[in-house]
């Protein structure tokens, strides 16, 4: 999948494509939906193409510039490249962009620059300025332009319509087992191993600081949760605690993982760490070793979930 920065430097290819429109916060199981129907459409004359946005339209405009993201740039990209798509093309998303009209965005973006040949959106896509663009619109377009277009309805669990907007209040309630669900895949935090105060290994749990670079990706409600990992070919299982340590009168929120069965050196290296579930709320104790016997006891529920597993 080659990524481009600009539509302006997609467009000078002059490829013939088969696309499709949106954020894809999540990549989660409607995104998913929409990107293998964009494969099935997709012939040898036709290149499969995913026109995206950064930063988020949302964090651009109106009151919603603080909302917090699902994935990083760089956890989109890795989840979009397992779909063997031809093209991912990531647009500077800016207030001037958003005055393109309907028709205009129609007509010179998709026509003109990004050659459509069919298009596929999701349910309840809107495009062009004040999103006054739908389905109808786009049909009644697509006449005038010739090209083809589809519409994938949403995808449900249970009669409830996944989006991103859900999966966000699933994780900000802590609710991951649900969120994961809608993912269709373990949410995950992304960043750097950092040195923390050393408290952890003096109580005989030696934690892995997580320092995540993006402000905008969202971190879930705190509390201790199962989590997986890999380093260096190994499948690496642990607990991770997202909080302010009250118990170590803590004041600012911090990402720690305690690996199980690993003893090794990650400092300076990059984590990926994906969230299984949720084992408790984030508690202050009356004292360490009441702290170090829950810590215990949340390793050994952590280990007979993952042998029942």
């Amino acid at each position: 999948m080659k990524v481009h920065q600009t539509i302006e430097s997609f467009s000078k290819k002059n490829i013939p494509t088969v696309l499709t429109i949106g954020t894809f916060d999540g990549v989660h199981i409607g995104h998913q939906k929409i990107i293998e129907r964009l494969n099935e459409l997709k012939k040898e004359s036709l290149d499969s193409a995913i026109l995206t946005f950064y930063p988020h339209p949302r964090r651009v405009l109106g009151k919603d510039h603080q909302i917090q993201m699902l994935n990083s740039f760089g956890e989109k990209k890795e989840l979009l490249t397992k779909y063997k798509l031809d093209h991912l093309i990531v647009e500077p998303f800016t207030e001037r962009f958003s005055q393109i009209s309907a028709e205009d965005f129609v007509k010179k973006i998709l026509v003109e620059e990004l050659n459509v040949n069919k298009l596929v959106i999701g349910h309840d896509h809107k495009f062009g300025k004040n999103r006054a663009g739908d389905f109808d619109k786009l049909v009644e377009l697509s006449k005038v332009y010739g090209f083809e277009v589809e519409e994938i309805p949403s995808q449900d669990i249970e009669n409830i319509a996944v989006s991103s907007t859900k999966i966000r209040k699933a994780l900000l309630a802590g609710e991951i087992l649900l969120a994961n669900r809608y993912l269709g895949y373990p949410y995950m935090l992304s960043g750097k191993v950092v040195k923390g105060h050393g408290i952890g290994r003096t109580i005989n749990f030696p934690t892995l600081n997580l320092q995540i670079e993006e402000d905008y990706k969202l971190v879930p409600k705190n509390g201790v949760y199962l989590v997986k990992t890999s380093y260096d070919g190994m499948i690496l299982h642990g607990l991770m605690n997202i909080g302010t340590r009250p118990t170590l009168n803590g004041q600012n929120q911090s990402i720690e993982v305690y690996l199980l069965d690993f003893s090794g050196d990650l400092y300076g290296k990059f984590l990926r760490v994906e969230i299984l579930n949720r084992l408790r709320d984030e508690v202050k104790f009356d004292s360490i070793d009441e702290l170090k016997k829950q810590i215990a006891a949340d390793e050994l529920l952590a280990r007979n979930w993952l042998k029942n597993k």
